[in-house]
């Protein structure tokens, strides 16, 4: 009899061919890998059977969150680490999660959940500065203690406190293109646009423009955008028309 799986790790997927591999290979030391696939028409689902995954596929697009908690549903380890098709674990946060999981169960006032710091780049670029600055995400978790909230988009893991923080850097390969990111920026901003209409939120040009202007001064001047040269401008630009989209089809009917 097989002993039950300490550790699980949860994808969802779509037409990430170019980028599974890479993931898989940062994570082999898992006891479970599954993948919620959304109706790939790539080589996706087959790379990932062949690398040892388990993919289930799905026939329709509930959202981000839905579609995660599906994963997490097919899970079996104690432990769930949930990452996306484009993000790889680095040796530092490998040797770290394998310590978490090899423990005994967390008693009362132990961590159930972990956050990891995350490293952007962009078609290659490492950015160190504006919006995509490193930042933390909560992705290693106890599978009976955590769930994600069902937001369309912009997805949380919840999980009650306390929590920790692992050494080590999550890799997040953001967009391998310019024009992968404005397909991403596109798809993100009727997702956005979704969600703040279902809290009655209003938009229109007038409130775009002005978003649309904050968030690329944020990015670029406050938070220092700028220091990563020609990259750092581009994704100011494509954040702030990100947010004008957003916005601006808050007015329409989806």
């Amino acid at each position: 009899v097989n002993p039950a799986p300490r550790l699980s790790v949860a994808i969802i997927t779509r037409n990430e061919s170019a980028r599974i591999a890479r993931c898989l290979a940062s994570i082999d030391f898992a006891d479970e890998v599954v993948i919620v696939d959304c109706g790939s028409d790539d080589d996706t689902a087959r790379i990932a059977q062949q690398l040892g995954a388990t993919v289930r596929v799905t026939a329709d697009w509930p959202g981000f969150g839905p579609q995660k908690n599906r994963a997490l549903a097919a899970c079996h380890g104690d432990w769930v680490l949930s990452i996306d098709a484009d993000e790889q674990v680095d040796p530092h946060l490998r040797r770290a999660i394998i310590d978490v999981v090899s423990r005994p169960a967390p008693g009362p006032g132990e961590p159930a959940g972990y956050w990891i710091l995350r490293n952007s780049r962009f078609c290659g670029q490492l950015i160190r500065h504006g919006d995509w600055r490193k930042d933390r995400v909560l992705r290693l978790f106890r599978r009976d203690r955590a769930r994600f909230t069902d937001d369309p988009v912009h997805e949380r893991v919840q999980c009650p406190g306390p929590h920790g923080e692992l050494a080590g850097r999550l890799l997040h390969d953001t967009v391998d293109s310019v024009e992968d990111m404005i397909e991403k920026t596109q798809r993100y901003a009727l997702l956005g646009a979704q969600k703040m209409r279902g809290t009655g939120r209003r938009g229109g040009s007038s409130l775009a423009a002005l978003r649309a202007s904050w968030t690329f001064l944020r990015g670029y001047l406050l938070r220092g955008g700028f220091l990563d040269g020609r990259a750092g401008l581009t994704i100011a630009r494509l954040n702030a028309w990100g947010t004008w989209l957003k916005y601006r089809d808050l007015e329409k009917e989806i």
